[in-house]
């Protein structure tokens, strides 16, 4: 009896610890297989680029500044958009700040020197800082030509201004600007210009506008040469059609009321108000190598008196950094319809600082 309880007892303590093993070690590798299931592809995750008017654009994030987020969309292309109109959120659902975020640390910590007050990067930072939602340009053009005796000496100069801020049914243009000419020191034009355009997106792809503008002219001469200044209210009020908008190109076209006040300054001094229908065309395209190709174009028809006339603005502009654009501008007005205003052609080259 001894014998054989010694035998069983040590033939049954290694069986006993062998199957309490096998019961802590099986028992979840046991259920891990139960609840093991057939592995499915995940479906292609995207970036999106969400604009501030809600537009949203998938494709995948490339590059990222303090400045301007580049983006490869799936329909459009690489898109290169100001880092204030518009967010990115990653594949994962997370929005992408951390660049921006690190890249505006490292704008801080930059140290001040009195060189940085002649520093481009750090002029435009400032007046973004200052503008904050607000995005635009300002822009100079300047000739001089001297005159040897048998030419006349002349100067022609611009200088404006553009600010420009969007909501998600609501887009603001602000718009500013000087010309002058002379010719032998006697001015030729000496004009200011401010305008304000609103337009508020309806469901169904329409919109609505209101667009105040002032001119004050300060060197207008009438056909007979008598001197003419006057200021110019015109007040526009319609409504439209946006026919195709995409982050690359957008058309649209519509039609207005207009009510316009002039004022002449020199004796004899007078008021005159006419009103006049019209049709209008606006249109922007973004184009390869960083340009941009606006447009807008009135054709004005008076149903009282019948008068008709045009209004239209060419521009092409070319990015050259984030900071500095060219562009050439073809502006003309002719006969605008009942107000003895001045007419003209324009032509411009002109150098801004977008911020």
């Amino acid at each position: 009896m001894v014998s054989f309880f010694h035998f069983s007892r040590g033939w049954k303590l290694p069986v006993i610890a062998g199957w309490l093993g096998w019961l802590a070690l099986g028992t979840p590798v046991r259920a891990h297989i139960e609840t093991v299931t057939p592995v499915v592809a995940d479906a292609p995750k995207f970036d999106v680029l969400v604009y501030n008017d809600g537009d949203r654009v998938k494709g995948h994030l490339k590059e990222r500044s303090d400045t301007e987020i580049v983006f490869q969309s799936d329909r459009f292309g690489l898109l290169r958009v100001p880092v204030a109109q518009a967010k990115v959120i990653l594949a994962n659902g997370e929005e992408d700040t951390a660049m921006a975020a690190r890249a505006h640390t490292e704008t801080a910590e930059e140290p001040f020197t009195v060189w940085s007050l002649f520093s481009i990067k750090v002029l435009t930072s400032d007046v973004r800082d200052f503008f904050g939602s607000w995005h635009g340009r300002f822009a100079i053009s300047d000739a001089i030509t001297t005159g040897n005796g048998t030419t006349a000496a002349t100067t022609n100069s611009t200088v404006e201004a553009h600010l420009q801020r969007k909501w998600k049914d609501d887009t603001v243009q602000i718009n500013a600007r000087y010309d002058y000419s002379a010719t032998n020191h006697v001015a030729t034009t000496d004009v200011i210009k401010a305008d304000l355009s609103w337009r508020h997106d309806l469901p169904d792809r329409l919109f609505l506008i209101y667009g105040p503008s002032l001119e004050w002219n300060r060197a207008y001469f009438t056909a007979a040469g008598l001197p003419a200044d006057y200021v110019l209210l015109q007040q526009e009020i319609g409504a439209g059609v946006n026919v195709f908008t995409s982050p690359s190109r957008n058309l649209r076209v519509g039609v207005a009321e207009n009510l316009f006040d002039l004022w002449q300054t020199v004796a004899p001094v007078s008021h005159n108000s006419k009103t006049s229908e019209s049709l209008f065309l606006e249109a922007d395209l973004k184009l390869p190598w960083r340009m941009t190709l606006t447009e807008r174009g009135v054709w004005y028809y008076s149903l009282n008196t019948g008068h008709d006339g045009w209004e239209n603005k060419l521009e092409l502009d070319k990015k050259l950094t984030e900071t500095f654009t060219i562009g050439i501008r073809h502006e003309l007005r002719y006969n605008n319809p009942g107000l003895n205003v001045q007419d003209y052609t324009l032509l411009k080259f002109l150098v801004g600082i977008d911020f």
